[in-house]
């Protein structure tokens, strides 16, 4: 039985990160009252090596719907392929002044400027610590909305020390427009320090823990076509494992008439879809199958995730989807598509 219809108009009645907060907690009792077999549809194995890991599927929880990984367990019970927590900081940070996530039904969109609150990487580890799911897990890793953009790369070396030897892969987020200036680690020099930066750190990690974690990339929609170009260079150069394609956008050119377009912070969902798939295209015809993509971006049914496949994607993570399909989403995009074949 998919029971979110008759859920989510009562979620949707609430404040929306009151929503949020709301429908973990019951994702986390039904977990814990051995309930998520009964509740949730179940998603077949559908194997796919990516980065040198095994994902028993295709389809991923994106980052920013567990910024603490206080729920991974409960999440790995809807059917994932893979859990990506975070995006947490060194330190602890509240965020931005609320009110700072609303949704758009009618755009089927969700427009958030949390500005990476979460409760430090310390707390963070010692959830994944109790938690007792052995799939994929990444771990999102980003600054201090207080660390100067000249110690940007300071914040993200603690982050890869410390979340090294807990992730499965690990992804590097310089696109959220939630934190001022963060969007510049993209452009041109700063891309570069940080990536050499990071590149050697996990060279050295790898050899003092015996293990290799992948690191991944997650870059903007909003990007021209030479800096998409640019980037995919980069990436090849410095051999980063993979890229997440795409963050939440700053256009509102989607919901320009909406009494919200006007309020600040990154649209997710049905509005960035061809954003998002605009940038897989180019990065697949740059990368040439080198590295691998991670495609997310306005997934809200198995068409859309197709034409994420088609684009050159080999994984593709959710998180607006989620909150307007429901967890029978997971389902019907590991079953109703074809990922593409790495390489």
């Amino acid at each position: 039985m998919n029971f979110y219809p008759l859920l989510r108009p009562l979620l949707f009645a609430l404040d929306a990160e009151i929503a949020h907060e709301v429908t973990l907690k019951l994702l986390n009792a039904a977990f814990v009252s051995d309930l998520s077999k009964l509740l949730y549809p179940s998603v077949s194995d559908k194997p796919v090596n990516v980065m040198g890991l095994n994902f028993k599927n295709p389809v991923g929880l994106a980052a920013g719907l567990d910024k603490n990984g206080d729920y991974i367990d409960a999440l790995a019970a809807l059917g994932f392929g893979f859990i990506e927590i975070g995006t947490v900081t060194p330190r602890p940070q509240p965020g931005n002044p609320k009110p700072r996530l609303f949704r758009l039904p009618e755009h089927q969109a969700i427009i958030n400027r949390m500005g990476f609150n979460n409760l430090g990487i310390d707390h963070l580890l010692a959830q994944v610590k109790k938690s007792r799911y052995k799939g994929i897990l990444g771990i999102n890793i980003g600054k201090n909305f207080d660390t100067p953009m000249q110690h940007a790369v300071d914040d993200y070396l603690i982050g890869l020390r410390k979340v090294y030897a807990a992730a499965s892969y690990i992804t590097i987020n310089i696109s959220s427009p939630n934190t001022q200036n963060l969007r510049q680690l993209q452009q041109g020099d700063e891309s570069r320090k940080l990536m050499s930066a990071l590149k050697e750190e996990q060279l050295k990690l790898q050899q003092e823990y015996r293990k290799y974690v992948p690191l991944a990339l997650k870059i903007a929609p909003d990007l021209a076509d030479a800096d998409i170009s640019r980037i995919a260079k980069l990436l090849l150069e410095f051999e980063v494992d993979g890229v997440i394609a795409t963050n939440t956008t700053i256009s509102r050119d989607r919901i320009a008439n909406h009494l919200l377009a006007s309020e600040i912070g990154g649209l997710s969902g049905s509005p960035v879809k061809d954003k998002a798939t605009a940038v897989v295209k180019g990065l697949s015809v740059e990368l040439q199958g080198k590295i691998p993509i991670i495609a997310v971006g306005g997934i809200l049914s198995a068409d859309d995730a197709q034409e994420k496949f088609a684009a050159g994607a080999t994984l593709v993570q959710i998180y607006s989807g989620l909150i307007y399909q429901g967890p029978e989403l997971i389902r019907e995009i590991n079953e109703g598509t074809r990922p593409k074949a790495q390489g």
